[in-house]
């Protein structure tokens, strides 16, 4: 993929807030997308991944959508120098991760990235920053909630409640399969929220987690274990 970041990458919190600020108002929050390829992304981290220059691993896995068979895989090592700041988590992994989605022969349909979209204090995190770099349809499908409040959604596969942050629907508390935790689903970009919801769910026939997000993590441990 040919991908060109519109910013240099920030060396202070203030950087990486007026970046997000004046990059928000760019997200697009409706559509629907019918893929034919989904890119999973995720990094991992040595050791605690605490600090800065923490060694990471940055994995983008194409899946079929419809089969959700492996398509293509791209895995990028580096490390990540921003430090840790809540709310800006997704400066210590977005350099790694655009030099693997740059290692891509495939530009997938849709990016799918385990952390958040509109879920975020300033209604702007990784899923949505990745959507506006790429310009793609993103997705964000976190484990756990980070910002807002919500009540448990019924114990039923496709159960959900509105997660709410100041009075407004940010993302959706999402049960993807009988009886297990849900997740949390928010908008990155081009796509609506009920859209990103039964795109989650198609990607997740079996387990708790999207398959796009489980090969992705999978490959990105692999990766930093091997290296």
């Amino acid at each position: 993929m040919e991908i060109t970041v519109p910013h240099a990458w920030p060396s202070t919190p203030q950087e990486a807030e007026a970046i997000q600020n004046a990059l928000r108002g760019q997200v697009d929050a409706s559509g629907s997308v019918t893929p034919r390829t989904v890119a999973g992304l995720d990094v991992s981290y040595a050791g605690d991944g605490g600090g800065v220059h923490a060694r990471v691993a940055a994995a983008a896995v194409v899946l079929d959508a419809g089969t959700l068979d492996v398509v293509e895989e791209s895995v990028a090592v580096g490390t990540s120098d921003f430090p840790y700041v809540p709310g800006l988590f997704a400066f210590r992994e977005l350099p790694t991760l655009i030099e693997a989605l740059r290692g891509l022969s495939t530009t997938p349909d849709l990016l799918v990235c385990d952390g958040y979209g509109l879920a975020h204090p300033r209604r702007f995190g990784l899923a949505c920053h990745l959507g506006i770099i790429t310009g793609l349809p993103a997705i964000g499908v976190a484990k756990t909630a980070f910002v807002g409040t919500h009540e448990q959604p019924g114990a039923r596969r496709g159960d959900g409640s509105p997660l709410l942050l100041d009075g407004a629907e940010v993302g959706r508390v999402l049960r993807t399969q009988d009886g297990v935790k849900p997740v949390f689903v928010s908008v990155g970009h081009r796509v609506g929220l009920d859209e990103a919801c039964r795109l989650a769910l198609a990607l997740a026939p079996r387990y708790r987690l999207p398959e796009t997000t489980r090969r992705a993590d999978r490959l990105s441990r692999d990766r930093l274990a091997a290296s």
